[in-house]
């Protein structure tokens, strides 16, 4: 079962110079990606217990169209493993001169980040199997 949710990062969400967004907001992006896994799979929340193996791979920055795809790779007794990826889809463009609101739609997606987590849905929360 697979989930994706896209966004474009506000400019509050920049946080360091150049409006560069600091990677939790890509770890948030993920951790709702798993709430729908969750729902879709077992009517209920869940819980995030823990990520594992995060790699932040390429800057996001305010503006930016990002694309975040999580799919449950293994289900245990109340634990969901799964993986995720983030994608940056749109950015501004590198040429000077341009417009601020100017925009390039990327031929190839860029990974920005990529994690692994489980989720656990208690037993009497759970309301598909």
């Amino acid at each position: 079962m697979k989930s994706m949710i896209r966004v474009r990062v506000s400019a509050s969400q920049a946080h360091y110079g150049g409006e560069l967004v600091d990677g939790a907001f890509v770890l948030q992006l993920f951790g709702d990606v798993a709430t729908e896994l969750l729902i879709r799979h077992d009517g209920d929340e869940g819980l995030f217990l823990t990520y594992s193996d995060v790699q932040f791979k390429a800057p996001v920055y305010a503006g930016d169209f990002i694309e975040a795809v999580g799919e449950i790779t293994e289900v245990g007794n109340t634990s969901r493993k799964m993986e995720f990826t983030a994608y940056k889809q749109i950015t501004r463009p590198q040429e000077p001169g341009l417009a601020p609101s100017a925009m390039d739609v990327l031929a190839e997606p860029i990974v920005v980040a990529t994690a692994k987590g489980v989720c656990v849905v208690p037993k009497d929360k759970q309301r598909r199997r």
